[in-house]
């Protein structure tokens, strides 16, 4: 009698129950159909549900924070004149200064009083247009031959102010001085007075109707005012 091993005893049992449970699977599937197992949800690589996507809306349409602009006013139009040159712009009605050439300068009325002399020094405007005076006149009297009687007029404080004179207009300055009868300062009568205007360096001339000046001495010296409207106080 011959003896199998055990180890070969257990293989070849092994292989008959693989063999039996083949042909038991083989039976179990005779339909033909798969069978597939699903797997239990939520478990790991699982997609997830489709979501419906929102339809596109049309943009807005774009607004700008910028401030909106004011149209600036259209500069005025200059008509040219038939012959195709354009007119020069109007003058300011106040003009321009006043010019030497431009003026008359004469002394006015005297208007004594507490022993003062005290008389108006005019200017008029002799051109054709207008002009302007403002601040000090200059004054000096002066001899026969041009030469200077004493020192200048002082300027007495005041607040200048503009004076606009057309044509045929005044301006005036009071011109005061001590009486040197009664001061007992030296005197002398003046031929004229020099009169120049404020800005001015050519000096006008008029006459002086005025009798004796101080010309050295106490209370000798002469003051002079700023301009103002009109021909005198």
């Amino acid at each position: 009698m011959v003896h199998t091993p055990r180890s070969a005893r257990r293989g070849a049992l092994l292989v008959s129950t693989a063999a039996v449970l083949g042909l038991l699977a083989g039976c179990g599937n005779g339909s033909g159909e798969d069978v597939r197992s699903d797997p239990p949800a939520g478990s790991a690589g699982t997609a997830a549900p489709a979501r419906e996507t929102p339809s596109p809306s049309a943009p807005a349409p774009a607004t700008s924070s910028a401030p909106a602009r004011t149209a600036s006013p259209a500069p005025p139009r200059t008509t040219a004149p038939p012959g195709g040159t354009t007119a020069a712009p109007a003058t300011p009605a106040g003009g321009s200064r006043c010019h030497t050439s431009e003026l008359r300068a004469s002394v006015g009325r005297n208007d004594p009083g507490a022993g003062q002399e005290n008389f108006p020094v005019v200017l008029t405007n002799t051109s054709g247009r207008t002009c302007t005076l403002r601040g000090y006149p200059g004054a000096a009297f002066v001899d026969a031959s041009g030469g200077r009687l004493g020192a200048d007029p002082r300027r007495t404080p005041g607040t200048p102010v503009t004076v606009t004179v057309r044509p045929g207009q005044s301006a005036w300055a009071g011109l005061t001085f001590s009486n040197p009868e009664v001061s007992g300062a030296r005197s002398a009568t003046p031929a004229g007075l020099l009169v120049t205007p404020p800005d001015e360096r050519d000096p006008l001339r008029a006459a002086w109707p005025g009798g004796p000046v101080p010309v050295s001495g106490t209370a000798s010296s002469a003051r002079l005012t700023v301009l103002s409207p009109g021909t005198g106080p």
